[in-house]
């Protein structure tokens, strides 16, 4: 099952791209309830900071609006793609940053698998991907092994 990427977003025309995968021992839809609990994020990702999701919800849905801190930075999002339990994408805005998060969840015998794939443009980006070349990856690794604990317990 593929990503769809917004032709803004293509492999050959992003500053900056990382995909990272886990296989994770529980079903699709406890992944999932994990993972659109955005407001909830910063209680278990520690690169998330203050999401504040339009209309003081705590889940994300199909064209939901948040702000949040990542990486350092404050981020505008919009939900692009919402099919549950099996594909979420949210575009983000930032100063010199615009950045397109899609993920992937996939049914597998006891479990399934998961797959988070970035891709950005823009100036900090660009200096991100020269200066810091493995931050984005570390970091949606680190997401990816706290979500399973998560969902696996």
């Amino acid at each position: 099952m593929p990503i769809n990427w917004p032709p803004h977003y293509a492999a050959d025309r992003v500053a900056a791209q990382v995909s990272n995968e886990i296989t994770i021992d529980a079903p699709p839809d406890r992944v999932w309830r994990h993972l659109i609990a955005a407001a909830a994020w910063p209680t278990w990702y520690p690169n998330s900071f203050d999401v504040r999701i339009a209309g003081g919800v705590e889940n994300l849905s199909a064209g939901a609006a948040f702000t949040w801190r990542t990486f350092g930075v404050t981020v505008r999002s919009v939900v692009q793609e919402f099919i549950a339990p099996e594909r979420i994408a949210w575009d983000g805005k930032a100063l010199l940053l615009d950045v397109y998060h899609a993920w992937l969840i996939e049914p597998r015998p006891g479990g399934c698998r998961v797959l988070t794939e970035e891709r950005q443009h823009g100036l900090t980006a660009r200096a991100q991907a020269l200066f810091m070349p493995n931050r984005m990856h570390r970091g949606h690794a680190l997401w990816l092994t706290i979500l399973k604990q998560k969902a696996e317990a």
